[in-house]
């Protein structure tokens, strides 16, 4: 009588999720789809919407913006957002990314 091993193989497969549409730059792309907003880019304002792409919610377009309560002289005033873009008003004093914090 001959014993005979059988030998068993094993397949593991690994999927990567990527975009629907790829953008012009891989690294951003793959970045911004790790789950951490720093590195996405500000979406466009929708059209006829006068929003600053940086902000989410949306920040009017303005000559200056400024938290609501706080020492600034305006003309706008806002509450907390996400910066999601170049901070242009200077809302997110201690850059993580949120700016108008309450503290």
């Amino acid at each position: 009588m001959r014993a005979a091993a059988v030998l068993g193989s094993t397949a593991i497969g690994i999927a990567i999720a990527l975009p629907a549409t790829a953008g012009a730059d891989p690294l951003t792309d793959f970045l911004c789809n790790s789950g951490s907003s720093q590195f996405c880019p500000p979406p466009p304002p929708p059209p006829g919407d006068n929003c600053h792409a940086s902000y989410d919610p949306c920040v009017p377009i303005a000559s200056d913006v400024d938290c609501e309560g706080g020492g600034g002289n305006g003309p706008v005033y806002t509450g907390q957002v996400r910066v999601i873009g170049p901070d242009e008003y200077g809302l997110d004093h201690d850059g993580d990314g949120i700016g108008c914090e309450a503290g």
